[in-house]
């Protein structure tokens, strides 16, 4: 199998959120999914998107994902990258392309003089833990990670 990772385009949006799905599905989350490919196409491509995203092939077959974006750490006084979502399609996985894309976003990294690169993975996630672990990458067990959204971010919000 022959792996390419590329910049994603906007005509990319639709098998972007078919991927999405995917990976909702596997995370046992699927009903959170509230977007389409028409605003995976304008937020994520659009004039004032400050995220970027590769695509995964393998053959000329689109197989995996990834979206990421700038972070900052005071503490360094760095950019950094957060990477939001890694995903390949199962029946690719375990032949090298989740370690291309997220090898590619580290070097990304390195060229930008990030700080960091850093991403979350659900605790009972085994296989991608120890993916994550045998790439030298370190678990911040003493953060816990806390998020305001849907009707609590709009009460807090108005309040």
């Amino acid at each position: 199998m022959s792996i390419s990772i590329r910049e994603a385009r906007p005509a990319d949006a639709e098998v972007i959120y078919h991927m999405i799905y995917e990976l909702a599905v596997y995370e046992k989350a699927p009903q959170e999914v509230v977007t389409s490919p028409q605003e995976i196409r304008e937020t994520l491509f659009g004039a004032q998107s400050k995220t970027e995203a590769l695509i995964c092939e393998a053959d000329g077959v689109t197989i995996g994902y990834a979206v990421f974006f700038t972070s900052y750490s005071t503490w360094l006084g760095r950019n950094g990258i957060y990477l939001e979502d890694l995903y390949v399609s199962p029946d690719a996985r375990g032949q090298g392309a989740g370690k291309a894309l997220i090898k590619h976003i580290a070097r990304l990294a390195v060229q930008r003089k990030c700080g960091r690169l850093e991403w979350s993975v659900l605790d009972w996630n085994q296989p991608a833990i120890d993916f994550y672990l045998s790439i030298g990458a370190l678990p911040q067990s003493e953060w816990v990670r806390y998020r305001l959204d849907g009707e609590a971010l709009l009460n807090f919000a108005e309040r």
